[in-house]
């Protein structure tokens, strides 16, 4: 039987950069953004409190900046814009799907987003707008999962739910090793010891240490609602 009671009343989506590309090979593909928003606004329906941190790998990812010559920290200030602009295109697909939204930046860029305040995040999240953070924390050599472990933490979220590209966490890679094995749950001890690579080990350290679990699946149609459900999907590491 499906349930109908959402398992948490605040969550934090983390959201790769690469989510907003659809079929696109770079950028935004806005039908894509569009999608997302409509998948958001149904899980703010059942009464859950949502926070959204987003990356920036669709338009520059630092790191590979970093290995073409560039200085890291510049690199990874250039990943942390791309990190607002998706924040700013999502915003406005909400903002077209009913959504009232609280746009916080860890950069100071008050033209486009509101600087990251913790009591004004979770004052937002209370009247029931949905949060989204961008520019990671706003310092370089840290990555978005990290910055959403963080977050998660300040806003006292319920649970991570990543949304990626893999249908949960594999013994390896599932796109390179056909053979490998889906965890349908796994502790942070064995993911950190396995040097699983789905979500940053930072972040999951950061986890670990507050017991605040996470859900790993593949974005598609309906599944952030059946994570909030409760439904078993993807990988519960915790």
């Amino acid at each position: 039987m499906t349930p109908t009671k959402p398992a948490y009343d605040r969550i934090l989506l983390k959201l790769s950069g690469e989510s907003l590309l659809g079929r696109k090979a770079y950028g935004i593909d806005f039908r894509t953004t569009q999608f997302l928003a409509h998948e958001i606004r149904e899980v703010q329906n059942l009464g859950v409190q949502v926070a959204v941190m987003i990356g920036g790998g669709n338009i520059f990812r630092g790191l590979k900046g970093s290995e073409a010559g560039m200085d890291r920290a510049s690199a990874d200030h250039m990943g942390l814009l791309a990190t607002v602009i998706n924040g700013i295109a999502l915003q406005d697909a909400l903002e077209k799907a009913g959504c009232v939204t609280h746009h916080a930046s860890a950069l100071e860029i008050r033209a486009v987003a509101e600087p990251f305040i913790r009591r004004k995040a979770v004052s937002n999240l209370e009247k029931g707008r949905v949060v989204l953070f961008t520019a990671g924390l706003g310092s370089p050599y840290f990555t978005t999962d990290t910055a959403g472990a963080l977050r998660a933490l300040e806003v006292r979220a319920r649970v991570i739910l990543k949304a990626t590209k893999v249908d949960g966490v594999y013994t390896a890679d599932p796109m390179l090793v056909p053979t490998a094995r889906k965890f349908k749950t796994i502790r942070f001890t064995e993911f950190l010891k396995r040097g699983l690579k789905v979500m940053d080990a930072t972040a999951v350290s950061l986890c670990r240490d507050n017991n605040l679990p996470i859900i790993i699946f593949s974005l598609k149609k309906g599944h952030i609602k059946k994570a909030v459900l409760g439904e078993p999907i993807g990988t519960r590491v915790y």
